[in-house]
């Protein structure tokens, strides 16, 4: 193997990782992807100069502070695992840019300083156990993709609004009561997935989130909509299906580049005239 090279040992069911892998300490990518590791030992630690560490669907119960020593790691999948902690020293890896997957472990909670990981892009921890995210998750200012769907989350920390470049944010399937007003903050944000959750309502703030393209809110318990939602100019998909609305705010009628909206399952009291004006310009209504 050439110094500097990648050693890739997917699914081989191993219980251990072959002694062979910690002599070349030049090491820059590690795949364990799919195997039966358990624990992590201390060579791995040395191994300095990793960039990609992939330890996704073992058998591993916990990651050591240890893992605060790879530096200069920039992707890192934990995913698939039986994972119940984290240690705080995860916050050390600044170096993250690329991927950190913590998806489909037992996680309740997770380390506040994940909020030092300024540069990551993509983060999932979705179908985990969380009741709640991070008070500093607005330190990750670079993060364009965060999925925390599938978990038990029963609100945002304000410093979401922090998230200021922000693509997708999937949070569907918690317990959402409501959303902070910073979340109109996330003015780059292009996708936003409720879908299951417990809102009765929606911040007016969600008007300021210009670059939306698609909003899924259905299954909520939301009675009655903001006329802020008549602001965003870019949206192509509104769902609104399975929740008790029997109005609908008339600024909805405005959204031009509006393709789809999704009324199933509302028990309008009757549907608003400009419906008809929406299907004649081609937007699919589903009533």
């Amino acid at each position: 193997m050439p110094e500097g090279g990648a050693i890739n040992l997917d699914g081989r069911g191993l219980t251990a990782i072959p002694a062979e892998v910690f002599q070349d300490a030049s090491l820059t990518s590690l795949s364990l992807f799919r195997n039966m590791l358990k624990e992590l030992p201390d060579g791995l630690w040395r191994l300095s100069q990793l960039e990609t560490l992939n330890l996704g669907d073992n058998l591993l119960e916990a990651i050591p502070d240890s893992i605060g020593r790879l530096r200069q790691l920039r992707m890192l999948d934990l995913g698939h695992n039986r994972l119940t902690s984290l240690p705080e020293a995860l916050g050390e890896l600044t170096a993250l840019s690329g991927f950190l997957y913590l998806s489909n472990n037992r996680l309740a909670a997770l380390p506040e300083s994940l909020g030092n990981l300024a540069a990551l892009r993509y983060l999932n921890v979705s179908d985990n156990l969380l009741t709640a995210l991070p008070a500093r998750l607005g330190g990750m200012k670079a993060l364009r993709e965060l999925r925390l769907y599938r978990n038990c989350l029963t609100s945002l920390p304000v410093s979401i609004g922090d998230l200021v470049h922000l693509k997708e944010l999937h949070v569907q399937q918690n317990r959402l009561a409501s959303l902070p007003e910073s979340v109109g903050h996330l003015r780059e944000l292009r996708e936003l997935d409720l879908e299951d959750n417990a809102l009765t309502s929606l911040p007016q703030s969600i008007g300021e989130l210009g670059q939306l393209r698609r909003l899924n809110l259905r299954n909520n318990a939301i009675a009655t909509l903001p006329s802020s939602l008549g602001h965003l100019a870019r949206l192509t998909h509104l769902d609104l299906r399975a929740n008790p609305l029997r109005n609908l705010p008339e600024e909805i009628s405005a959204l031009a580049d509006l393709e789809k909206l999704d009324l199933r399952w509302c028990p309008l009291e009757h549907a608003p005239k400009w419906i008809a004006a929406l299907q004649a310009r081609g937007c699919t209504v589903y009533q």
